[in-house]
């Protein structure tokens, strides 16, 4: 991928990201608010506390190896690079961070939801098949799916909190962009937090619940 086009697509997230990043986080009341990383300061904010803006340097707007592939040499095949307040302080506040996402042939990132932000998905390479489901309808007819299969240059918006996937369902590798109007969007992987917990949900409940047998509960609460 050329150095033009990548810059072109970052530019391109950038804008699809700002355009709703007041909606979520805070609006700040200042040019900027650089993250202090001094995990024993005593003071506790929605965020993390400001640096002295006489202290603030170009490096804290920077941040690099985005460029880089992400290894998916993993059971799920896929692998990403979260940039977020923690890699480039100097987000502390905007309502923004940024995500490279990689996948091998057949890859997947699991369904989950990001409770504090609406994503915008950039696909650069390959083709990736890419969806989310509505909440449950008042009507009690079934949750809704709306999926597409997106090629480079293609943008799909995953409304805030509602479930969601993305599945490599090229024959090569693929890669995307991911847009994030917030600086901490949380990920909650519905696999995990059902049958991944510390404890572990009585299998009575997911039984109940899910309408199967208790050993195929067990089974799954091994897995995770």
């Amino acid at each position: 991928m050329a150095a033009a086009g990548f810059i072109v697509t970052l530019a391109i997230c950038l804008a699809l990201s700002s355009s709703f990043s007041h909606a979520f986080d805070d609006n700040p009341l200042q040019d900027f608010c650089v993250a202090v990383s001094d995990t024993s300061a005593a003071v506790f904010v929605n965020g993390k506390i400001c640096k002295n803006p006489k202290q603030v340097t170009s490096d804290d707007f920077l941040g690099t190896g985005f460029n880089i592939p992400v290894d998916t040499n993993n059971s799920l095949g896929s692998g990403f690079k979260l940039v977020d307040v923690n890699v480039i302080p100097g987000l502390n506040t905007l309502g923004l961070s940024l995500l490279r996402v990689d996948f091998a042939p057949g890859g997947v990132i699991p369904p989950h939801t990001h409770p504090r932000a609406t994503e915008a998905v950039i696909v650069i390479e390959g083709t990736i098949y890419i969806g989310f489901v509505t909440s449950n309808p008042a009507d009690n007819t079934k949750n809704r799916l709306y999926a597409k299969i997106l090629k480079p240059g293609d943008i799909f918006v995953l409304p805030i909190g509602l479930v969601h996937f993305l599945r490599n369902v090229g024959k090569t590798k693929a890669m995307g962009i991911v847009a994030f109007n917030s600086q901490n969007p949380g990920t909650i992987t519905i696999a995990n937090a059902v049958f991944g917990t510390e404890p572990l949900i009585s299998p009575e409940v997911l039984t109940k619940s899910f309408q199967l047998d208790k050993k195929v509960i067990q089974y799954l609460q091994s897995r995770f």
